[in-house]
């Protein structure tokens, strides 16, 4: 008798901590506050040039997908001048979708274009480091957002370097935190000089880069301390040399997926601090809820998501894995086109160049860029 109540006791035990535990997966619904819809009428094109009588143009294109955030709706692709209907596929790595095309001796520059309906939100999911939990062995799903790739390294000077930023684990949420301040104090925000990427041994070399090396960097060192983590490309659907900007998502139970934007909040902070308006006081002030905005996980409704990852093959398969989607992914006659970058002063020749166009369905303003929002 006392055997069998010992094992019903231990079974209890063990349902009880089960029923506790966060959840493990990284296809759980997003968390976090949601507030500010707005609804954005998307019109974003490409135009690519293929090479002198070129035999195959191949253009990929994401679709945004429709989640706990954003819901995508009316969406429609059309080509130009050759017309050329899209195959659309997903990639097994992440599911991210992509509409295909493939044009048959093209000549002269070809233009993918797709118009759609998006709804998207401000979220803010406040965490409490304190609700944080600490996983020691994560499921197999997880391995996407632990490997090592070409451009995100979790060996060598990349853990050692963790190691000196997190010497002895405390929190996931507080040693994330740790991660991307050391981030934002060693790089220095360029487009003249980045690598278009999402490369973490650029921006290690370099100590310089744009959105996409800064979070590559931040995942990089995360996966290096054990945090599943991720760079996600999106639009700024708003007038801008390049609409593309990536963020970072990392996993931290019982949150889930959370949403962070290192890039943009040194570059807000930077404009804090050369604001003439401000005293040294009101702007020690700002920086401080800048700071705390970005370690509480928030994610504005001036950006809508395309793709989730990095280093993935694309489908139907292109000649090389994707580093990163920013708005297209192309080649022609078996070789990639070099990624553009409409936001460099310098350049003056491009790949291919984006066209976009945006209604939204009330007034908005980005709250990475307008430190007013910090006042709230």
């Amino acid at each position: 008798m006392r055997r069998v109540l010992a094992v019903l006791t231990a079974f209890l035990v063990s349902a009880l901590a089960t029923a506790g535990a966060p959840k493990l997966s990284p296809t759980l619904p997003y968390t976090g506050k949601k507030s500010a819809p707005v609804t954005y009428q998307v019109d974003l094109s490409a135009v690519v040039t293929p090479p002198y009588k070129a035999k195959v143009l191949k253009i990929w294109m994401p679709i945004p997908p429709t989640d706990d955030i954003q819901q995508v709706t009316k969406t429609s692709f059309s080509t130009f001048p050759m017309k050329v209907e899209p195959t659309i596929g997903a990639e097994k790595t992440y599911g991210n979708r992509f509409a295909y095309f493939e044009f048959a001796n093209p000549a002269g520059a070809q233009m993918v274009r797709h118009q759609f309906t998006i709804t998207t939100h401000q979220v803010e999911w406040d965490i409490d480091p304190a609700k944080v939990v600490a996983v020691k062995n994560w499921p197999a799903s997880f391995d996407p957002y632990l490997r090592a790739e070409k451009f995100i390294p979790t060996d060598g000077s990349f853990k050692a370097i963790a190691a000196k930023i997190v010497p002895e684990p405390t929190n996931p949420s507080a040693d994330l935190v740790a991660v991307m301040d050391w981030v934002n104090k060693t790089m220095v925000y360029s487009h003249k000089e980045c690598s278009l990427q999402g490369s973490a041994v650029f921006a290690l070399e370099k100590k310089t880069g744009h959105c996409s090396d800064y979070h590559g960097l931040c995942t990089a060192l995360s996966r290096s301390l054990g945090f599943p983590t991720r760079i996600v490309y999106g639009i700024n659907p708003y007038p801008k040399a390049s609409p593309s900007h990536c963020k970072l998502e990392a996993f931290l139970p019982p949150y889930g997926w959370v949403c962070f934007d290192v890039s943009d909040t040194q570059n807000l902070i930077g404009k804090i601090m050369k604001e003439k308006t401000l005293d040294d006081a009101e702007k020690k002030s700002l920086v401080a809820a800048a700071h705390k905005r970005l370690a509480s996980g928030f994610r504005d409704n001036t950006w809508f998501l395309q793709t989730r990852g990095s280093g993935y093959d694309l489908a139907p398969p292109a000649v090389n894995k994707a580093a990163v989607v920013r708005t297209i992914y192309a080649e022609a006659d078996g070789k990639a086109y070099p990624e553009p970058d409409p936001s460099d002063p310098t350049a003056r020749a491009f790949s291919w160049m984006t066209m976009h166009r945006y209604e939204a369905d009330c007034e908005v303003t980005n709250p990475l860029q307008d430190w007013r929002s910090l006042l709230k």
